[in-house]
């Protein structure tokens, strides 16, 4: 056998499982991102001034976003 027939195409693959890997990535990175607006409330609850909570949400959003696109392509 050729090295060329020994390949597989991994296009063919990740696509038909591209919609697992949104929802698998969802769930791995839920729980973080509830347990950074649960810490979020509880500092807001504490009485903290409000426009630290706005500070605070944009790097939990963006890391959240972060670890959804590397689960969902494989990276991690």
């Amino acid at each position: 056998m050729s090295e060329r027939e020994e390949r597989i195409d991994v296009a063919d693959i990740r696509q038909g499982d591209d919609h697992l890997n949104r929802k698998r990535a969802a769930l791995y990175v839920a729980p973080f991102l509830a347990l950074g607006l649960f810490d979020l409330a509880l500092l807001l609850g504490w009485g903290l001034d409000p426009l630290w909570g706005f500070m605070i949400l944009p790097p939990i959003l963006f890391v959240s976003v972060l670890a959804w696109i590397a689960f969902r392509t494989g990276f991690a």
